[in-house]
């Protein structure tokens, strides 16, 4: 027979104690007026009590159900409901436990995808992305993360620079997918970093918020003074790179990567191979008398690297960030190395430089697929002028007062 009433239960919870309902369901009020039920029962002769759920949480009917079901798995089947209670935590501890970290999978997948990646940089980018961007996620079991999470990790770069939080977002997405694709989330469970019906409608359009990405170039007509500046500068062989990256028109990674076996001397002319080209297609670049003077220049003072231009250790290239930090330590920060590529180009168009030959020399591929099906020659005799006459406007008169002019500024894709 009951004891306990609800209308009871209220006043009993200002006197502390222990109190009945029967076949061993107790309501226990704690000082200052804190209750909860349990169950107090004996096991293979052991007096045991569990609780059952905090009051008011738990109403007394609630109470009494609980209480009726653990009673019977001690009365009919044997079982000791604490003990399944400690098996099932532990069962479900090691559950999480096997449950990889955000951090955990994006490790993974970067180790089994990055030697894929022909750029330096974008291996550089995606481990920034998961270490620095990603560090309120890092920590978390990849099935715990929900879109809240994600925007914790989104939000603070949303509005500053939408275009990295664009791509973090983009990353985020793709570690989640591998973590499913491993079985470590549900396959019916949506990923919390879908920007498409999800996301896109608690982040305003990056697209909408972004300046257009460009590279900051270097008016052609201001270039040679700078030019002049970086020959007589002593950070070698970094300003010698940097020099060289001018002069060809070439890619800040393709220069710092330059073994020594892609150089012809003896022919002017420096072939990349397509698996260090952006577009995956062999370049030949025909190099100028001053590009050839610094290529012997650095051959001299070569040692044991295999590297034009070795980093601080011979054995290694000079670092991603080494002629960024030339360009900034010149005065010339607000360019970007790439940039040059774009006044070079400026000054192709100004001097009437055919559009073909202007393109081929910065390995573009002009024009629809069918031309480019059909025009497959590198015109490399015929580029080779444009390269002798861009050399010898660096080493103009433009250059005579040693200034570099860093007034306005020209933007380029």
């Amino acid at each position: 027979m009951t004891k306990l009433t609800q209308a009871g239960v209220k006043s009993l919870i200002k006197k502390p104690g222990r109190h009945g309902d029967g076949q061993g369901l107790f309501f226990r009020v704690l000082p200052g007026e804190k209750g909860y039920w349990v169950y107090r029962f004996r096991i293979a002769g052991r007096e045991r009590e569990m609780s059952l759920g905090t009051w008011p949480q738990m109403s007394l009917a609630e109470a009494r159900d609980r209480h009726a079901a653990e009673r019977a798995k001690v009365r009919t089947m044997k079982i000791d409901p604490l003990a399944e209670r400690r098996a099932g935590k532990l069962m479900a501890e090691a559950a999480n436990r096997a449950i990889p970290t955000f951090g955990q999978v994006a490790d993974e997948y970067l180790s089994a995808h990055e030697q894929g990646w022909r750029s330096d940089r974008h291996r550089w980018q995606w481990r920034q992305t998961v270490k620095e961007h990603c560090a309120p996620i890092r920590d978390l079991p990849v099935n715990e993360i929900d879109v809240e999470a994600v925007l914790k990790a989104l939000t603070p770069l949303w509005a500053k620079t939408p275009v990295t939080a664009s791509r973090l977002r983009g990353r985020i997405e793709t570690i989640l997918d591998a973590a499913r694709a491993r079985g470590h989330i549900p396959a019916d469970k949506a990923n919390p970093a879908r920007w498409r019906g999800q996301l896109q409608h608690l982040l305003p359009n990056p697209k909408k918020i972004s300046a257009p990405s460009h590279h900051s170039a270097m008016p052609w007509r201001d270039v040679p003074a700078f030019f002049a500046k970086l020959k007589a500068s002593p950070e070698r062989p970094t300003a010698m790179a940097l020099a060289f990256a001018v002069l060809t028109a070439m890619r800040s990674k393709e220069v710092r990567l330059t073994p020594w076996a892609e150089i012809e001397l003896d022919r002017a002319i420096w072939v990349i191979p397509a698996e260090r080209m952006k577009m995956n297609k062999e370049h030949s670049v025909p190099l100028s008398d001053a590009a050839v003077e610094i290529l012997r220049q650095q051959l001299k003072a070569r040692g044991k690297s295999n590297f034009v231009f070795p980093g601080a250790r011979p054995a290694q290239p000079l670092s991603i960030n080494a002629l960024m930090t030339a360009l900034k330590r010149m005065g010339a920060g607000e360019f970007t190395v790439h940039g040059f590529r774009s006044s070079f180009r400026s000054w192709c168009a100004d001097q009437g430089f055919a559009f073909e030959l202007a393109e081929a020399a910065l390995a573009h591929a002009p024009g629809n697929a069918v031309v480019q099906a059909y025009q497959r020659s590198a015109m490399l005799e015929r580029r080779r002028p444009v390269m002798a006459a861009w050399a010898d406007f660096l080493d103009s008169d433009a250059a005579s007062d040693k200034v570099v002019a860093i007034g306005s500024r020209r933007t380029t894709k």
